[in-house]
């Protein structure tokens, strides 16, 4: 019975030219051949199985090739490249860092390279896992890696390139390999099965490319797991449950009954998701990468950021038709916040539903004017900025109003008002903080807001003034949510998180800042601050009090008559006691 060989080491690629999804580096590498300019030392660094040790055996086979090809490739012909390849090769030494990792092993090395080759131009030294040298290892190779004799080459290769000392990388030519793509991993895969009499489709190999999260390797190794259960066929529905990957269509339904707020449809396909054995944490992450790649293919230049098989792109494709840019935006900030508290949570479960169900109540949004449903245009509050922002500045007295085609905030006549949105019964639900767009200015008095002529108007008519009803709650949800708008501003910041506003009246909050200086650097992001959180609460009404607290000295007792007036004034009694014991202060 002949032995069975992975396919990870029986389709290894022999020459440069089979090397997948490096191509950049193996034309560099047979460019210094062509040229005979080659480097003392090289160091290979880049994820797992990706091809840096099969790169190095490449390159250290074709130095010494006796009779190279017109590509500058290896001829697998002559004595060089014959013992290479039955692994007898006395030019080309491997070294395992990973186990040989003391001074003593290093000296070792010097040792042999000191030893000519006795076929072939050069000595290669192949040391894998070079982060793992010991620090003394690394000291005692460093002369020699700087100095080698002419027919000494060193190739490190390594997955921790920040681990290495900096002293060793100034030695050495550096060669970043990098994650070889989904595209080129699944082409790799086809030829393999083709020549392995395997019939297995474009989207089964999306999952094991998906899988093996860029190296070739890797997928090659899910690949036989693979053929070991299903055979010479693979089907998708095969390769999901062997894997162990949710399918991606529970994504794309939770996005649809989104849209659509069906609560229920989300929550019974999140106990389906469970019940078939998945965590709910992966969920919701697979559920923030889906997000992404719907708002990626929605543009044709951004599209191409979606690593996929055609039949999938077309469903994203499909599915970015029906949503929003901004709905995806708030989505997403729900989605993160949800797995950012997942960790921490102590009903995991519970925290992903809610999750869900603010997905859903995000299309159930009040709906004003002539806008279009929430599903359509998902952020009313970015989309219809302030009132006060979009205006103009106030003119001066000696200007015609009517040069202005609108006033700031004005309040019209009260024939040309418009009425006021009616208000809306039940609060805004609990949601993320979204994006919000424009900013306005913090209040207008009302002596600045005279009434315009009525022909004014009616030619450009005021904005509705919001007035949604909200609670403190809300207030102070919107108020936490403002941190993330001022990034960079540390005393704000700070400022912010320590000051909790005080809802007075529907119109009006209150802030209490320490000093006067406190209020002095507030006033600089007031208007800002104060347009922010109208805009989130969807009301123009609302008016900012800034007051100074008192200030209260406080001093510390030394002295035992100090600390003893200080338990005295927190507990009378103790004077009581004093006196009847006939207790005497030292």
């Amino acid at each position: 019975m002949e032995n069975y060989i992975v396919s990870a080491r029986k389709y290894r690629p022999t020459t440069f030219e089979s090397v997948v999804g490096q191509q950049a580096l193996t034309q560099t590498l047979r460019n210094a051949i062509r040229s005979n300019r080659l480097a003392h030392a090289y160091l290979f660094c880049g994820p797992r199985g990706v091809g840096k040790t099969t790169c190095a055996r490449i390159f250290a086979k074709t130095i010494n090739c006796l009779t190279p090809t017109a590509e500058h490739e290896a001829c697998n012909q002559c004595e060089s490249c014959t013992a290479f390849n039955e692994q007898r090769s006395y030019n080309i030494h491997e070294l395992d860092a990973a186990s040989n990792n003391s001074v003593d092993d290093i000296r070792s090395l010097i040792d042999q390279v000191r030893i000519p080759p006795q076929i072939g131009k050069y000595s290669v030294y192949i040391i894998d896992e070079v982060h793992m040298l010991s620090p003394g290892a690394f000291n005692a190779l460093l002369k020699t890696l700087e100095e080698p004799p002419s027919y000494a080459i060193f190739i490190l290769a390594t997955t921790e390139k920040h681990k290495i000392l900096p002293t060793i990388l100034s030695r050495c030519q550096v060669y970043d390999f990098t994650r070889i793509t989904v595209a080129d991993t699944i082409r790799h895969l086809q030829y393999v099965a083709q020549q392995e009499g395997i019939t297995v489709g474009e989207q089964a190999l999306n999952v094991v490319a998906q899988k093996a999260d860029g190296g070739m390797r890797d997928a090659l190794s899910i690949f036989d797991q693979l053929v070991a259960f299903c055979g010479k066929e693979i089907s998708y529905e095969q390769a999901i449950e062997v894997l162990n990957v949710l399918n991606s269509d529970y994504y794309f339904r939770m996005v649809d009954a989104a849209l659509q707020a069906a609560v229920g449809d989300a929550l019974l396909l999140l106990n389906e998701v469970l019940q078939k054995g998945f965590d709910a944490g992966h969920f919701i992450t697979g559920l923030a990468q889906h997000l992404r790649d719907v708002l990626v293919s929605k543009d044709a230049a951004t599209a191409q950021l979606l690593e996929t098989s055609d039949a999938i792109r077309q469903q994203y494709q499909q599915q970015a038709t029906r949503c929003n840019a901004r709905w995806i935006f708030n989505a997403l900030d729900i989605v993160n916040t949800c797995d950012v508290q997942f960790r921490t949570a102590k009903n995991k479960r519970l925290t992903v539903e809610l999750a869900l169900v603010k997905l859903c109540r995000l299309v159930e949004t009040p709906v004003t004017n002539n806008q279009a449903p929430i599903a359509n245009n998902p952020s009313p509050i970015a989309n219809n900025p302030s009132p006060i922002a979009n205006s103009p500045s106030p003119q001066s007295p000696s200007r015609p109003v009517a040069s202005s085609p609108q006033s700031p905030q004005s309040a019209p006549q009260p024939a040309a008002a418009p009425k006021p949105a009616p208000q809306v019964s039940r609060p805004a639900p609990p949601m993320a903080m979204p994006s919000l767009g424009n900013l306005g200015t913090l209040g207008v008095k009302k002596e600045n807001t005279a009434a315009a002529p009525t022909a004014t108007a009616e030619a450009a008519p005021a904005a509705p003034t919001r007035n949604n009803p909200f609670t403190a709650d809300q207030l102070f949800d919107a108020w936490a949510g403002l941190v993330q708008h001022f990034p960079g501003e540390e005393r704000l910041i700070a400022m912010l998180n320590t000051l909790v506003p005080e809802l007075v009246t529907p119109e009006l909050c209150r802030i209490t800042v320490a000093n006067p200086w406190q209020k002095q650097e507030f006033a600089k992001f007031g208007k800002r601050v104060m347009d922010l959180v109208r805009d989130a609460l969807k009301n123009d009404l609302l008016k900012l009090q800034v007051e100074v607290g008192e200030y209260k000295k406080t001093t510390r007792a030394y002295t035992a008559a100090e600390k003893y007036k200080v338990l005295v004034d927190m507990n009378p009694h103790l004077a009581e006691l004093r006196t009847r014991m006939n207790l005497q202060l030292e």
